[in-house]
């Protein structure tokens, strides 16, 4: 992951709000009309997916949660302020991802395949998928566009961005309105099929490759927003830049141990234990901290807090063993 990724960046809160709300009410409106079109023809894999956008939905109530609840500022109750809490959150929209709408449709598509029967008419289903799929591309598009947007303000490509970047919100919402996209097209290739060949057995089996398409969804959101929980450093080349700006202060001569957190896409937290010139009075150690944090800042902008304990280094601790051996 390169420095940038990370640091760079004031994901826009706003952007990401609107780009969550532009998918959920896509998906609302989606997974009604999947439902009635399921019903209607009795099609195992419309069912399947009117699950998947009720998932979806569901999902990004979850990411609008998310986003608001971590936007709060640090109190006296938490003073590291609720930046992680997004991905609490996140995660529990990846969780629903998996059993409102995985479990079901393979829970679905199976007994689909069990009982067999006659697949209904598909007209209205054809319908249904037709507009979901303009619809869900439209929020796809919206999705993209953001981080493309980010990756060429960053200068990376945007794959690594994506896979990088530490907004899981939009990138929940550009993985689920592609897995939709691709559900879609599997549901009418199971309608086509029935239509074809006059069984339920194309059905069911788009149903459980819808289901095991969101499996995979899920387990990919999950690992991410998992990582971001139990505590991912910035990455090395970031750690050498930060490494770097400590020792071009006046009065430091060594950065001992450096801890890195990201606590939200526009929040970093830096702790080092640094050693200054012997002869540095305390005014002068102060005034390197502040120089310190002010440089890290204008090179990183979203390194959020800074942390620097004063530690001797290794040559004056055996200079005080040998003092004190004497």
């Amino acid at each position: 992951m390169s420095d940038e990724t990370t640091s760079g960046a004031k994901t826009g809160g706003g952007e990401s709000v609107f780009t969550v709300v532009v998918a959920t009410l896509a998906n609302l409106g989606i997974a009604v009309a999947k439902a009635v079109a399921g019903l209607i023809s009795g099609s195992s894999a419309m069912l399947s997916e009117a699950a998947h956008s009720f998932a979806d939905t569901v999902t990004e109530l979850m990411l609008l949660t998310a986003l608001k609840r971590s936007e709060r500022p640090a109190d006296e109750g938490h003073p590291l302020g609720y930046g992680p809490e997004r991905y609490i959150w996140a995660m529990l929209a990846s969780v629903a991802t998996f059993v409102g709408g995985a479990v079901f449709s393979i829970y679905d598509g199976v007994h689909a395949l069990s009982e067999g029967g006659k697949p209904g008419d598909p007209l209205i289903s054809y319908i249904v998928l037709g507009v979901a799929f303009v619809l869900e591309a439209f929020s796809l598009r919206i999705g993209i566009r953001q981080v493309r947007r980010e990756a060429t303000r960053l200068r990376l490509p945007v794959r690594r961005y994506f896979r990088l970047t530490p907004d899981t919100a939009v990138k929940a919402v550009v993985m689920e309105d592609s897995a939709a996209l691709a559900g879609l097209l599997l549901a009418a290739g199971g309608l086509l099929g029935g239509q074809l060949t006059g069984s339920g057995v194309w059905d069911g089996i788009a149903s459980v490759l819808i289901g095991l398409l969101l499996v995979y969804v899920a387990w990919v959101l999950g690992r991410s927003n998992a990582q971001l929980l139990i505590g991912r450093p910035v990455p090395e080349s970031m750690r050498a830049g930060i490494r770097e700006e400590l020792l071009s202060v006046p009065h430091i001569v060594d950065v001992l141990e450096l801890t890195t957190l990201i606590q939200g896409p526009a929040e970093i937290l830096i702790a080092a234990k640094v050693d200054f010139r012997d002869a540095s009075t305390a005014d002068q150690i102060e005034w390197a901290c502040e120089e310190a944090e002010e440089q890290l800042r204008e090179r990183y902008p979203s390194v959020r807090r800074v942390y620097l304990d004063p530690t001797p280094g290794l040559r004056q601790r055996r200079r005080r063993a040998g003092g004190a051996g004497a």
